[in-house]
């Protein structure tokens, strides 16, 4: 188990493509680009409140090239939470996913039910070049036991719902989003805990 630190790691995993720089970019800075610039791996850090410490929530944006697994398996092993996305508009993103999961179910063991996973179609907006329905995104994560969700990161449609379930999913710590300073209120769903943590 990575060691309880002031991170809290969170990691995105995912075919090339499929939006899941698009789905942090969206989640940290609030912007989309509709360019696609291939990613080895990027590092974004927020600043969370968390039972009253100062904490930081890492987010690892990694590569969708399969040539680099000495990377993906550091990632893993360093990781607390995981995102693994897939495009709505591709049923292979999809399946490329499933030997990711087969690494983590291997790297995390026992320890696997404990740590928030979370399945996610992203593209849902483009609904004419649907491949994969949503009843099939819910389906394979019932298999691998893990929740699911469907976003969009052009639209902004549940990306800050997302990392707020995923860090309500988090069952070692007491971790929420909670958005304040700009007016936002607290997102909808978000579970009763006895403490919070909020974006500074």
């Amino acid at each position: 188990m990575p060691e309880q630190s002031n991170d809290y790691r969170v990691v995105v995993f995912g075919a090339g493509g499929v939006g899941k720089s698009s789905l942090v970019l969206r989640f940290v800075k609030g912007t989309f680009r509709e360019s696609y610039i291939p990613t080895i791996e990027d590092t974004y850090r927020q600043v969370i409140s968390c039972n009253k410490n100062i904490c930081t929530l890492q987010i690892t944006d990694t590569t969708g090239s399969h040539q680099f697994p000495a990377m993906q398996r550091l990632s893993i092993s360093k990781g607390h939470a995981f995102i693994l996305v897939y495009s709505c508009t591709s049923r292979q993103s999809l399946e490329e996913l499933r030997p990711i999961w087969d690494v983590i179910k291997e790297m995390k063991g026992a320890e696997l039910p404990n740590i928030p996973v979370m399945l996610v179609g992203n593209k849902c907006d483009e609904t004419e070049n649907r491949e994969v329905p949503t009843s099939e995104g819910e389906g394979e994560s019932k298999g691998w036991g893990c929740n699911f969700m469907e976003t969009s990161a052009k639209t902004n449609h549940n990306v800050k719902e997302l990392f707020q379930e995923l860090l309500n999913m988090e069952k070692n710590r007491n971790i929420s989003l909670q958005f304040d300073s700009k007016g936002k209120s607290q997102l909808k769903g978000t579970k009763k805990i006895r403490e919070k943590c909020s974006l500074m």
